[in-house]
């Protein structure tokens, strides 16, 4: 072969090489290069070498080689190749946010490429026409390529095109069309092995997924797509951006906004200048939704200027209702707001967004609202309710917001409320398909500006059975339903053994005995830690619910339930706490006071119980803990029951005969952190704390159909973990007292035994340490004798125990999250089958602890029911801080 053709057979076999590994068709590229001349072999191992670059991020090195490709094959009077590098450089140019140069380079190709190339040109220029927002051109160059590409085989850009015409119609909210072009990308990426292609289409999947509100999927697809970029030493520019997107969707506002963050990094050094504009924009969407709305406001603007620059207008609008909405959050109502929010839902709506559009005309209905405009503001929240029974599940939500607050502004508050439940309905049936736990506590945050406008109304008309429903309808719901394992349910349990040996590791190196170990391999272990977190979290995840409607919550079937007992339920609006009690089927509403009062005394007493636990100073120090202890106590009571003393007791101040009622407590906000048996008012009576009353109800009917637990022994566990001076002593005194348990002790209480034995018990006594983690609360965990038992790994069970005592400081812990959705130790059991719960929200001596324990389990053998056996055993030994959680009998 002469050495000319031979160079030109290895220059275009550089090309295809660098697409399937860049490190090799680089090299191939570069040996043509080693040879001398300046010739067509010359210009297309160029090309090569610049698309090279660019699959290495580095698209300032890919723009330089490329235009050198051009000047060579245009100086050798190759005009051909010269286009061909043109048709590279088109797409580099718009992902570095260059567009007009993508436009032009595209317009000089277009004149000379023909056939296949022709149609691989109509690819690239499709992609840049979606980022400027001309859409239709771009489905037309889409339309014109893809018969051409079918009918040379090339399978490579033929999914390229159905990508990007699918991402076109995701935009558009087209996704029936949307999911044909991707799926029939997936099969031809599959069937051609490129595994790259397949990671983008999983991507965008992933997106579908999110869009039509399937969220374990879109997750999944998401990781899939991580993994197949990971192999290829990539990491892909839109994974993070696009993981933020869905976990806000989750309601998972904080981490979306760290996730995003590290996406603008990473663009930042990688040079995507297109894509950081989008990264920006979601910044700004993640900062709102956390709270932090000027945060939002300067993101969007950044995210607004830069794709004004890229001459995207569409885009630019979009973040510029990002902006409108952080400034309403700011409460700015002025004409100036209404006018630019109305605005926008029509030329949102004119670029075929989606959802945002009747955003923006909901905010403007209530700004409108807010300066006495009511018929534009009807005639806003009309256009917004329209879409009430059609569309996604995001659509149909504000559009029934909408219909509610048009109700509002007619005067219609009943019509207002029919709207609010339908809404709701709606938000519930989209929160279904999740199956973890901390995907369903936090989607609560997506139906809580409806159930607080519900509630709202509710007290402004001072019904107290209204109050009590609204307060129920959207209180701790994600423990109404049991946790779904993942799929891959073998793995996760592989991570987590994995997890908790890798933590021991971490105890054991960081322990005194072994202070001077390698910094280096105290980071490795942590890192990794770190890993089979992610990991463990992710994985579950994937897990998918299925939708079960409830019944209305009925205050009357609450009352018959409750007996003798006396509810008393608490809510709060902004800083209005408010109360409602249920005794002998009289239900009242009371008004509280200040929240911030309430908690600044909540503080005064979780402080000075800790103090007097660790027995800390001198005894005229310690006196004066207890002075401030029981100041605290007692003012803190009166802020708390003061208000319904009188409904609590049926108007005497007590029953007659010193004979006061069981208390079933339902708490709010950073009240379930309170140790109720402190206060005055429980101290020495039965009292149940519980999330909901709803799901106090179902474990009342459940005990009085016959599976109470048994003080027998059978169907017992007890456990003593490593590291508690009483755990053994402890569990040693009980095991007398209930001979037939299985004893866990030492080297015997690991956590594989441990949760075998928990499976399915009757009563469980837990004896060890218990950690929660505010930062990811699933992550809480019992010691065992190998490392940490999570929740993760109590999720695993077919069925925790009925009666379940935890004998560790503040093992009752829960993070609390909108909705008071509860995420921890004590709420995880209660969705798997425990209906009663005995354990501590502050520290406790540990012999104080031993001591309350027995005298615990001694009334219970006598056969008292929990709530009284823990009050009996607290009057007796004068220990608090443990409170009787669920149902207390």
């Amino acid at each position: 072969m002469p050495i000319f053709a031979d160079r030109l057979a290895r220059a275009l076999e550089s090309v295809d090489l660098v697409l399937a590994d860049p490190a090799a068709g680089r090299s191939a590229a570069e040996s043509v290069l080693a040879d001398s001349g300046n010739d067509e072999a010359a210009a297309i191992a160029l090309r090569a070498l610049g698309l090279s670059w660019k699959e290495n991020g580095d698209l300032a090195r890919a723009v330089r080689t490329l235009r050198r490709a051009i000047a060579v094959a245009e100086k050798c009077g190759e005009r051909y190749r010269a286009a061909e590098a043109r048709m590279s450089l088109v797409v580099i140019l718009s992902d570095l946010g260059q567009t007009e140069a993508a436009l032009a380079e595209a317009t000089l190709a277009a004149a000379v490429l023909t056939g296949a190339d022709s149609a691989r040109l109509d690819v690239n220029l499709g992609l840049v026409l979606i980022r400027i927002g001309r859409t239709s051109e771009a489905l037309a160059a889409f339309d014109r390529g893809q018969p051409v590409l079918r009918a040379a085989g090339d399978a490579r850009w033929e999914t390229l095109l159905l990508n990007c015409r699918a991402v076109l119609h995701l935009y558009a909210g087209r996704y029936r069309e949307a999911a044909a072009n991707l799926l029939r990308g997936e099969q031809l990426s599959r069937q051609a092995g490129y595994r790259l292609l397949n990671a983008m289409i999983q991507l965008n999947l992933g997106y579908l997924a999110r869009m039509t509100g399937n969220l374990p999927e879109a997750l999944d697809r998401l990781d899939s797509a991580a993994e197949l970029y990971a192999a290829h030493g990539k990491r892909g520019t839109n994974l993070y951006a696009d993981r933020a997107d869905m976990l806000l969707a989750a309601g998972l506002a904080t981490e979306a906004r760290a996730t995003v963050t590290e996406s603008i990094a990473e663009q930042e050094r990688s040079g995507f200048r297109y894509n950081l504009a989008e990264s920006h924009l979601m910044h700004a969407r993640t900062a709102l939704a956390d709270g932090d709305p000027a945060a939002a406001a300067t993101a969007a603007r950044t995210a607004r200027g830069m794709f004004s620059r890229q001459r995207r207008a569409a885009w630019a609008d979009l973040a510029r209702h990002t902006e409108v909405s952080a400034r309403f959050a700011t409460g700015e109502r002025t004409p100036a707001l209404l006018r630019e929010a109305s605005g926008l839902g029509d030329r949102l709506t004119a670029a075929k967004w989606p959802v945002a559009p009747h955003e923006a005309r909901l905010i403007a209905g209530r700004v409108a609202t807010d300066l006495g405009r009511h018929d534009q503001a009807r005639e806003l929240f009309e256009q917004v309710a329209r879409h009430r029974h059609r569309g996604v599940a995001e659509i149909r939500a504000l559009a029934w917001h909408a219909q509610a607050l048009h109700a509002l502004s007619a005067g219609r508050p009943s019509a207002a409320e029919q709207a609010l439940r339908a809404g709701l309905r709606v938000h519930a049936e989209n929160n279904a398909v999740l199956g973890a736990t901390d995907l369903r506590a936090h989607a609560a945050a997506r139906g809580e500006e409806l159930a607080t406008l519900g509630l709202r109304l509710a007290l402004e008309r001072g019904d107290a059975r209204a109050v009590l429903r609204w307060a129920e309808t959207w209180r701790a719901a994600s423990l109404r339903r049991r946790p779904v394992r993942p799929p891959d349910d073998e793995q996760l349990a592989a991570d987590l053994a994995q997890l908790r040996r890798v933590v021991a590791d971490l105890a054991t190196i960081e322990s005194p005995a072994m202070r001077g170990a390698a910094r280096s391999e105290v980071s490795r272990l942590n890192a990794e830690r770190l890993r089979l977190e992610a990991a463990v979290r992710d994985r579950s995840r994937y897990a998918r619910g299925a939708y079960a409607p409830e019944p209305p919550f009925a205050p009357a079937a609450l009352a018959e339930t409750l007996g003798e007992r006396v509810l008393v339920e608490f809510m709060r609006l902004d800083d209005d706490l408010h109360a409602v009690t249920v005794r002998d089927g009289v239900v009242r509403r009371h008004r509280l006071g200040s929240y911030a009062a309430v908690l600044r005394q909540l503080d005064a007493v979780r402080f000075t119980m800790n103090r007097m636990s660790r027995r800390f100073g001198s005894p005229v120090m310690q006196k004066a803990a207890v002075e401030a202890y029981d100041h605290s106590r007692a003012v803190l009571d009166g802020l708390l029951f003061g208000p319904v003393r009188r409904a609590m007791d049926g108007g005497r101040g007590g029953e007659a005969g010193g004979t006061e009622r069981p208390l079933v407590i339902v708490p709010t906000g950073s009240l379930h952190a309170l140790p109720w048996t402190a206060l005055p008012t429980c101290a020495g009576r039965a009292v149940s704390v519980t999330p909901s009353a709803r799901l106090w109800k179902a474990a009342a009917r459940a005990a009085a159909a016959g599976h109470g637990a048994s003080a027998t022994g059978r169907g017992t566990v007890l456990m003593a973990g490593p590291g508690l001076a009483h755990a053994e002593p402890e569990i040693t005194a009980l095991a007398a007292r209930y001979p037939e348990a299985v004893v866990l002790a030492g080297e015997q209480a690991t956590a594989t035994n441990v949760t075998r034995a928990l499976d399915g018990a009757t009563l469980a006594h837990v004896a060890t340490h218990g950690r929660f983690r505010s930062d990811h609360p699933l992550f809480s965990s019992l010691d065992a004798h190998d490392g940490p038992l999570y929740v993760y790994d109590l999720e695993r069970l077919g069925s925790t125990p009925e009666l379940l005592v935890l004998s560790a400081c503040e093992s009752a812990l829960s993070g609390v999250r909108p909705g008071d959705e509860l995420m921890g130790l004590a709420s995880a059991v209660f969705a798997l089958g425990t209906r009663t719960l005995i354990a501590s929200v502050t520290p406790v001596d540990d012999s104080d602890t031993r001591t309350l324990m027995l005298a615990l389990h001694a009334a219970l053998a006598k056969g008292r029911p929990p709530a009284l056996a823990l009050a009996e055993a607290s009057a007796a030994t004068g220990i608090g801080g443990f409170v009787c959680f669920g149902f207390g009998g």
